[in-house]
């Protein structure tokens, strides 16, 4: 039978009772038939229906599973992302799993932040995420474990883990609580307890569900040389960093608590060490307007300090509770209007990079906190289509991604485009596997350090050049298994040789990889010796 769930999900079909189990036959019978083209499958769910209503997709792909395993069917994927419920959460080739830290003290005192005793602080009561972490009273490991199992019974695979760590700013947390955090988050993806975190993370490498990516978020003055390390030793590959703004009259009118050169102070040590790095960025801030919001966007590509990995785009939002609030109410704070919000993303799309990933253009507020401004949660579609209409693209990596694309049977139509760029602390070569209409499959972003990193206390990688993010793109498959698509072709490997030889050509002797430690093993079965706190290569 399926997998039983947490309450509020539906129970499985048992297919040992006639004449359930035929109607179940019949019906995955009739949505194989359906011509790939077609989408919509809620008239066979109603010409088929349940006892009591329409059977829900996590309950068809427990029982086609069962089918499979009696071999009553034959393993069909085609069918298996039909009844995949929400496609898109693994369709980048991985399965994440968010999870939020308990509410806590923060050093900034934001001047547009919310504080809820039962949230995480910036956080708000009414988030999804925060809903989820309150239904398990913030334990890591039942929100591990809860979303796991969540993804599972919706037919998502989950050997391949992105573990969020979010709420409030990670580096703020006592040591004590955070390693005891990531310890529950570990033994929920590993199905086992360990006495200590080092042990739960060796565990996982060959754990039932691998960590293959740890993020964490935190603020720019908290990234000491101390605390790179720190989250080095903690498995941690990439960091939110919330810069918010390149403007310190912006930090300063928002009480931000930080400036914008502990902004790329903390870039360039995170780097260096490897990390891959999402800023955060904020218009509409206090004391911004338009011009000025695009003039600050434009400083991500032209100062060699910042580039970033990725980017989070997050209007400011007015809520109730915040002094934001109280100067809005004094007349000296006005939000933009969608109209004026809509130009200016789209203006500033423009300008990212293809070396960029835009995760997001909206924070997942609840329309009901916002006051004023705008409230639409699918900005992001709102700006795609008003480029579309203006002839107008955006090169960054989430508009490109192959994603469920059914082109790629033949290898021939993959080619290699590196792209190179500087930083202040490194050359950069981010090399990428793209199609002849554009889509791109696969990337590696490699850095060279311009010199040694004696401002790191992590001697293993002084001199090394590294490796900081290798990614196939297209629906998540199961490990050492391939049924068409992209992952599990070689890319991965063949995108590493590459980095090899132009690390050996640039006179490297030593190539290291930021690895989670689930993916320690793929690398040293590719040539990389089991480092301290990263796998190396000699060269």
């Amino acid at each position: 039978m399926a997998v039983m769930v947490k309450d509020g999900v539906p129970q499985p079909i048992d297919l040992s009772m006639e004449p359930e189990r035929e109607r179940i036959i019949a019906l995955l019978r009739a949505l194989q038939a359906l011509p790939a083209s077609e989408r919509d499958i809620s008239p066979l769910l109603r010409q088929f229906p349940s006892p009591t209503g329409t059977y829900a997709k996590s309950q068809l792909i427990g029982a086609y599973r069962q089918l499979v395993a009696e071999e009553i069917f034959s393993p069909d994927p085609a069918l298996e992302r039909r009844l995949r419920g929400r496609p898109v959460r693994t369709v980048s080739g991985v399965a994440p799993v968010a999870v939020l830290t308990k509410p806590f003290a923060c050093p900034g005192k934001c001047i547009f932040c919310p504080t809820q005793e039962e949230a995480p602080k910036s956080y708000l009561d009414g988030e999804p995420g925060v809903l989820r972490a309150l239904q398990y009273a913030y334990d890591p490991f039942a929100q591990t474990s809860g979303r796991i199992q969540a993804l599972a019974a919706i037919g998502h695979p989950v050997d391949k883990i992105e573990l969020l760590i979010l709420g409030g700013t990670w580096s703020y947390y006592p040591e004590a609580y955070r390693q005891t955090f990531l310890l529950r988050c570990f033994e929920a993806l590993n199905e086992s307890p360990s006495a200590t975190l080092d042990e739960a993370l060796l565990r996982n490498e060959t754990a039932p569900h691998r960590n293959v990516g740890l993020v964490i978020e935190t603020r720019p003055d908290c990234v000491t040389p101390a605390e790179v390390k720190q989250l080095r030793t903690f498995g941690v590959t990439k960091v939110q960093l919330g810069a918010q703004s390149f403007d310190d009259q912006l930090l300063y009118l928002n009480d931000r608590g930080h400036t914008v050169q502990q902004t790329r102070d903390a870039m360039r040590r995170l780097r260096l060490a490897g990390f891959k790095i999402v800023l955060h960025w904020m218009p509409n801030l206090y004391g911004a307007t338009p011009e000025s919001d695009f003039e600050d966007f434009a400083k991500l590509w032209d100062d060699p300090a910042l580039r970033p990995d990725e980017l989070k785009i997050y209007p400011t939002a007015l809520l109730k509770g915040t002094r934001l609030f109280e100067l809005w109410e004094q007349g000296n704070y006005t939000p933009y209007s969608e109209e004026t919000l809509i130009e200016l993303l789209v203006k500033c799309k423009s300008l990212i990079q293809p070396y960029c990933r835009v995760n997001r253009l909206m924070r997942d507020i609840p329309a009901s906190y916002i006051v004023a401004g705008t409230q639409k949660s699918n900005l992001r579609q709102l700006v795609q289509q008003r480029m579309q209409q203006i002839g107008s693209t955006c090169r960054c990596i989430r508009c490109r991604e192959i994603r469920a694309q059914e082109i790629l049977e033949a290898l021939e139509e993959i080619y290699m485009e590196p792209l190179r760029y500087e930083t202040d602390a490194t050359e950069e070569h981010f090399l990428q596997f793209v199609t002849s209409s554009g889509y791109l499959v696969g990337f590696l972003r490699l850095s060279l350090p311009k010199e040694a990193r004696d401002g790191l206390p992590i001697p293993e990688i002084r001199t090394a050049a590294m490796i900081r993010e290798v990614h196939v793109y297209g629906p998540a498959q199961k490990l050492g298994r391939r049924v068409g698509g992209v992952q599990h072709r070689g890319l991965g490997t063949e995108l590493l040789e590459y980095a090899a030889i132009i690390a050996r050509d640039a006179g490297f002797r030593e190539l290291a990889v930021i690895a989670a430690v689930g993916t320690r093993r793929y690398y040293h079965a590719r040539g990389f010796d089991r480092g301290h706190l990263y796998p190396i290569m000699k060269l």
